[in-house]
């Protein structure tokens, strides 16, 4: 594991630990935060840090890879209440310096898979690959869930095999054209308009998005797993974007 891997993931522990030493690695004159909901730099984080119920909070990073200047995790959280969280953390001179992060409540049961959204394979694979794979995954986003181009999607799979973390939708193909039919039917519309950020380690690579859910502002989190050149297992966070008034920062989400 990468020396800042182990930063991030020891920063992440200390939420649930209260231990000061983590903290350290955060550049304490320059600290850009987009999680919306604390104010910026690192009195914001520890600020948020404090008005945490005593002993409440539980942090078990399941997965941590890294990406040039960024490391980014897959964390299962109680913080304020269970979540799933993705983080991105940006290192400037061996500091972190940028934080991003998408937070979702999981369902108290597993998705109609029998599947968690933190399940599965956490270690990556196939370094030499990482390029290729951000690529096929950026296509696959900008024609699939930016521009609709549904005659492409079956370019991206092995046949149905698609292991689906989303708490909603079952494995497969199938089980995603069933979830847009029903969405589709339900009236609820999801639009992915923007992409700001692919980052990737080996055979896993994270997309970061921004379009609309059900109408609101969302930002959408997407880990996929590649496999021979296919598209193979995906996991994901939808944030609700709050209104611009609620914002305790000025750096927006993304």
């Amino acid at each position: 594991m990468t020396q800042q891997k182990q930063q991030v993931v020891a920063l992440l522990k200390a939420i649930e630990t209260g231990e000061g030493a983590p903290v350290a690695v955060i550049n304490h004159n320059k600290y850009i935060q987009h999680n919306l909901g604390a104010a910026d730099g690192l009195a914001g984080f520890g600020a948020l840090l404090q008005a945490l119920p005593k002993g409440s909070a539980k942090v078990n990073t399941v997965r941590v890879f890294h990406d040039g200047e960024f490391v980014f995790t897959h964390t299962d959280y109680n913080f304020f209440g269970p979540k799933v969280g993705f983080d991105i953390f940006r290192f400037e001179d061996g500091k972190i310096v940028e934080h991003w992060d998408n937070l979702q409540e999981p369902p108290k049961a597993p998705n109609p898979s029998g599947r968690t959204m933190i399940d599965g394979p956490t270690q990556s694979s196939g370094l030499e690959v990482t390029a290729a794979n951000k690529k096929l995954v950026a296509a696959f986003v900008d024609d699939i869930l930016v521009n609709g181009r549904m005659e492409k999607l079956t370019g991206y799979f092995d046949g149905d095999n698609y292991v689906q973390h989303n708490p909603q939708i079952a494995d497969g193909l199938s089980g995603l054209g069933k979830a847009l039919e029903a969405m589709a039917k339900a009236g609820v519309t999801m639009k992915y308009s923007r992409v700001h950020k692919v980052l990737g380690e080996g055979d896993f690579v994270l997309v970061v998005s921004e379009g609309q859910f059900a109408g609101k502002p969302t930002s959408f989190y997407d880990l996929f797993r590649v496999q021979n050149g296919k598209i193979a297992e995906h996991w994901d966070t939808i944030e609700a974007i709050p209104p611009r008034a609620e914002w305790k920062n000025a750096n927006g989400k993304f």
